[in-house]
């Protein structure tokens, strides 16, 4: 399986493409504050993460990272139309409690949202639940069902339908296959391994 921490880098160094320098960016379960550090280095952005958890905040201050615990949909709502330049929600929306409304309210907060997750579509995640009857575990899914994440599974057609029904415009995508190296240009919903999305109104 390949190592959580090469995935991390991959999907970082998309996002860093996509970031504008000296831009204000909002971090969704900013968690311990890698990817805020990384662009605060990288293109001199004002960085401000939220999380829920105390000891993922306590990391980000220790890293020089501005974050703040609580619930992001009350802590967007703190702040007026178009605030930040972009929001980014790095493998978040699959465990909020509604999705719809953290996207809805991020999409007024920031000007460009972008979206990364896992992909619930891909071959192997089929194939396990379809030869085992259990939860998948593989190089997507590395945990089993009692210690694991996430708790709103989406795909690639999922999560595109989901835009094509609010009205959302996906103005890019990044799709990785199931290696999280390679772009996936064949179907993939079944292909993909991960996914990136950059959305606006």
């Amino acid at each position: 399986m390949i190592k959580p921490a090469v995935k991390r880098t991959v999907d970082m160094q998309i996002l860093a493409d996509w970031v504008e320098p000296r831009s204000r960016v909002l971090d969704l379960g900013c968690g311990r504050g890698a990817l805020l550090d990384s662009l605060v280095q990288s293109k001199d952005i004002f960085a401000v993460g939220v999380d829920l958890e105390f000891d993922k905040i306590a990391a980000c201050v220790q890293h020089g990272v501005t974050a703040y615990q609580g619930d992001m949909l009350e802590f967007m709502r703190t702040f007026p139309d178009g605030h930040f330049d972009r929001v980014i929600c790095s493998r978040t929306l699959e465990e909020v409690a509604d999705p719809a409304a953290v996207i809805a309210e991020a999409l007024r907060v920031g000007r460009a949202v972008t979206v990364g997750f896992v992909n619930h579509g891909y071959w192997k995640n089929r194939l396990d639940v379809l030869l085992h009857g259990r939860k998948p575990r593989n190089d997507v899914y590395t945990s089993e069902w009692f210690e694991s994440r996430p708790s709103n599974p989406v795909s690639v057609a999922d999560f595109e339908h989901f835009c094509a029904a609010k009205g959302y415009r996906l103005v890019r995508r990044a799709l990785l296959r199931g290696d999280w190296r390679r772009p996936c240009a064949f179907a993939p919903n079944f292909f993909a391994g991960y996914a990136l999305y950059d959305l606006a109104k």
